[in-house]
């Protein structure tokens, strides 16, 4: 029996059961005729840059064809592939290269310039050289110029206007706040007697804090007490009235709920004064030991926002600005009025030297000279032996410089008086009670 490599002759050409076949070698090309003749070879011309060939210099030649020209070593892309780069190029991502060719490109193609221009504007806006946040003082420019053209037929009264402004620039913070940052820690600092205090709450329960003391202004106006029911009885401290509404606080409850309710309140105060006009400006309003006119309680107020607002941005890393000058010239001005009657206390407390003589009311007395420079800054005269005394420049015995940021830290307990920088001259004993005299207006 045969392989199955082996032929038996069987198996003829052009049969079904015909096998593939090796096929034969091929004929030799010039079995065929003469064979073309070979091309010119090309040669570069140094002279003239261009592409030729050897001409062909044998018998029955003909003459040699023109010179090639030499084709572009970097064409130009195509429109397509340039107009698609056109965003890339408007966001400045395109490469040394791509840049030229788009640029180039853009000089020829009336279409793609129109359409870079609209990109280079739409990036713009992508990336703006400032923040997006709105100025805090925005509303009141907006406002005062408003008024300039159309005076208000019920005007805000100047005492209030500090109010005004700080509770809705606080309002613009809390508007970017979501709900984690409700609940971030926030540190509330003050100084009692001789040392400073610290008390940590979050954002809402200094929100909490700010609408309970503020509803003492809303009661004297006749209007509802945020706690409701849950107000303690007798003497309205601040403090208590703080701590019961961290107690009544429902740690379930959504802490933005506060938002609202403080924001209402804060409205309802300023319409409040604008109709009530100047005859409510000198009506008391308790503050459990103590008693401040409206014009004074609305400027301890805005203080008490602005300095609140502070310690929540910086829980939540946000920037925050001071008051605007003029606001914050009054709030200084409020302090150093205060600072008679603080001194008092603290003598009466041991805290501080007892006067050296008594003075009668309206009298002029021994005085301290406070100079508060930078903004809303000024001079004041604080008489140091009686608070129903006169201080003058004439019977100055010492004098205290500090700037407007640091006295207003202070001021509200957020530095001690020994970290105070400030400059001093004249007796030691008054700068000393007059410093810690500025740290006891702090409080919760």
């Amino acid at each position: 029996m045969n392989g199955p490599d082996e032929w038996d002759g069987r198996e003829l050409p052009g049969s079904p059961g015909e096998r593939p076949r090796i096929p034969s070698p091929r004929s030799a090309a010039e079995d065929h005729g003469p064979l073309p003749d070979t091309p010119p070879m090309p040669v570069h011309d140094p002279v003239s840059d261009t592409v030729g060939t050897l001409p062909d210099t044998g018998p029955g030649s003909e003459p040699p064809a023109a010179p090639l020209p030499v084709p572009d070593p970097d064409p130009a892309p195509p429109h397509r592939i340039l107009k698609s780069l056109l965003g890339a190029w408007a966001l400045s991502a395109c490469s040394a290269e791509e840049t030229a060719a788009v640029e180039a490109h853009l000089t020829d193609c009336a279409s793609c310039a129109d359409e870079a221009l609209r990109l280079r504007d739409a990036v713009g806006l992508l990336h703006p050289a400032d923040s997006l946040d709105l100025d805090p003082l925005l509303r009141s420019r907006v406002l005062e110029g408003c008024l300039g053209r159309r005076p208000a037929r019920i005007p805000v009264p100047d005492w209030a206007s500090p109010y005004d402004a700080e509770t809705a620039k606080l309002d613009a913070l809390l508007r970017d706040m979501g709900e984690a940052e409700w609940r971030a820690p926030v540190r509330l600092r003050w100084f009692e007697g001789e040392r400073p205090v610290e008390r940590e709450t979050t954002v809402a329960g200094v929100m909490g804090h700010l609408m309970a003391v503020d509803g003492l202004v809303a009661t004297a106006l006749g209007l509802t007490d945020p706690l409701g029911t849950a107000a303690p009885p007798g003497a309205p401290d601040p403090l208590i009235r703080t701590e019961t509404f961290w107690r009544a606080a429902d740690e379930k409850q959504n802490p933005l709920a506060i938002h609202a309710p403080w924001r209402d309140q804060s409205y309802a105060l300023m319409r409040q004064v604008s109709f009530a006009g100047s005859r409510v400006a000198e009506l008391a309003v308790p503050y459990g030991d103590f008693r401040l006119a409206l014009r004074d309680s609305f400027l301890d107020r805005a203080f008490e926002c602005w300095v609140h607002a502070g310690d929540i941005a910086e829980a939540v890393d946000y920037p925050y600005v001071p008051p605007a000058a003029g606001h914050l010239h009054q709030m200084v001005d409020l302090a150093a009025r205060l600072l008679p009657s603080a001194l008092a206390d603290r003598r009466r407390a041991g805290l501080a030297a007892p006067p050296q003589r008594l003075v009668e009311a309206g009298a002029p007395g021994r005085t301290l000279h406070l100079e508060v420079e930078g903004n809303g800054g000024g001079h004041w005269y604080i008489a140091l032996d009686s608070p129903a005394a006169l201080g003058t420049p004439d019977r100055t015995v010492a004098h205290i410089a500090l700037d407007s940021a640091e006295f207003c830290q202070l001021a509200a307990g957020h530095i001690s008086p020994e970290e105070a920088a400030a400059g001093q001259d004249g007796e030691r004993d008054a700068i000393r009670d007059v410093l810690f005299a500025t740290a006891s207006l702090s409080r919760l």
